[in-house]
């Protein structure tokens, strides 16, 4: 029987979940916490086998941080990071933290099973890139990797300025990025935008520490 840990802060996403463990007899719920910095400490005390991450978790706790310091002191558990969001650097940090595999919350239950099935039998599972959004007149899959990073830094800073300085361009490179991107979309502003970034999960909006 395989010890499962749920590491999640979302009610709906938790039962979703403990459903999916408690319908099989493959699997077996060993807790369920809503804070990714207690997982090392749960883990130490209960038998664990499989951790499902969430990335963002309760207190702002980051699951991706949390997988790299888990299988630093337990190797021989496997960690299948989960999000609901669609940002594309996700999956790389996942892999750096040396996560198992890589799943995302909208996916069916049975998809779900599968990779927990796959990932406790050696292998590793990752998407090949994140789901498709709509974001206005375009999609996600329409926006250039560089027109993603500016997106990122305007909804981690104040101004056109705050958002150079985090990529080490200039204003003018922002604004003409952010002028093709309103063309793409057909958004009126830049507040309408971001706004609709922040309701569809696109962008993180915490700048994600570095890991070690």
């Amino acid at each position: 029987m395989t010890h499962v840990l749920i590491v999640e802060d979302q009610k709906m996403a938790q039962e979703n979940m403990e459903a999916i463990i408690r319908a099989t007899e493959r699997y077996t719920l060993a807790g369920m916490i809503p804070n990714a910095a207690d997982a090392e400490l749960f883990c130490m005390r209960s038998a664990v086998d499989l951790i499902l991450m969430d990335v963002c978790t309760a207190r702002d706790e980051n699951g991706i941080e949390a997988c790299a310091v888990i299988k630093k002191k337990f190797p021989q558990i496997k960690v299948i990071v989960v999000t609901s969001m669609a940002e594309h650097t996700f999956i790389e940090k996942a892999k750096a933290a040396k996560a198992d595999s890589f799943w995302y919350k909208d996916a069916g239950h049975t998809e779900l099973l599968a990779v927990m099935d796959r990932t406790m039998a050696g292998e590793h599972i990752f998407p090949q890139r994140t789901p498709e959004v709509r974001l206005g007149l375009s999609s996600s899959y329409e926006l250039t990797a560089s027109e993603l990073d500016v997106l990122r830094a305007l909804m981690q800073s104040t101004n056109d300025e705050d958002a150079a300085n985090m990529l080490g361009c200039s204003k003018s490179n922002i604004r003409w990025h952010l002028g093709k991107i309103l063309d793409k979309t057909g958004y009126r502003s830049r507040m309408e935008l971001l706004i609709a970034i922040a309701q569809k999960n696109l962008i993180i909006v915490t700048p994600d520490k570095d890991l070690e």
